[in-house]
């Protein structure tokens, strides 16, 4: 059976706003997968100050809210934190709509945790966004990266949803293992864990996510300074 292809009429902003209204209910194994990876990662943790860049629907700010005294939960889609803010009534978490291509219209210093959930791939210049986040960070805060793994990308899978119509792709971009540690590196930060994610725990095949934990520097001079 061929799968018609939609003409990229709509930006990556439009189609998730299209998205949003079926986004929690059809089969995503991208977006499961991503889910159980993220709380994996971060379960040990609890935080002050959480800025979540790309909540959606909501999928993960629901789990969080136990994790976090405050959680700025942010989109660009207001379709999709319109679906959010129908499921979430907390007074910890905030909704804002923003787009992380440009100037972060965050506190400098406030959080302890950044989150990027399969939110890169749309995002051409990464280096930006590693040095926005080193500015929102506290000293010695983590910046937790979610993404499709940039081998299942060169295999063909990209962002996608169905319409009546055909299949719509949005717009992505690869970024390979050194684009994500040189963007880190150029801004202060450091890898303090990795992990690849495969569709049933099956690693002899291509793994579908990689995860990775970033860390800013402390500013504390190291012990053998003199």
């Amino acid at each position: 059976m061929t799968t018609n292809s939609i003409p990229n009429l709509m930006n990556n902003q439009q189609a998730y706003n299209q998205w949003a209204g079926n986004y929690d209910t059809v089969i995503n194994k991208t977006r499961d997968l991503e889910g159980k990876a993220l709380r994996t990662v971060l379960s040990h943790y609890h935080f002050t100050s959480v800025l979540e860049i790309g909540c959606g629907t909501g999928k993960n700010t629901e789990w969080l809210i136990p994790h976090a005294e405050k959680i700025i939960a942010a989109d660009f889609s207001i379709e999709m934190l319109a679906k959010a803010k129908s499921k979430i009534n907390s007074l910890s978490v905030e909704f804002r709509q923003a787009d992380i291509r440009e100037a972060w219209n965050f506190q400098d210093g406030e959080f302890d945790l950044i989150i990027c959930s399969l939110v890169l791939e749309h995002i051409e210049n990464i280096e930006f966004v590693f040095r926005e986040a080193k500015t929102k960070l506290k000293a010695g805060g983590l910046l937790y990266i979610g993404e499709l793994h940039p081998f299942k990308q060169l295999m063909g899978s990209k962002a996608r949803f169905e319409t009546v119509t055909g299949t719509f792709e949005l717009e992505c971009f690869i970024h390979h293992y050194s684009d994500y540690f040189n963007a880190a590196l150029t801004n202060g930060m450091k890898c303090i864990g990795t992990e690849e994610w495969f569709d049933d725990d099956d690693r002899t095949t291509v793994p579908r996510l990689l995860t990775m934990v970033f860390q800013k520097n402390s500013g504390i001079p190291s012990s053998d300074n003199t």
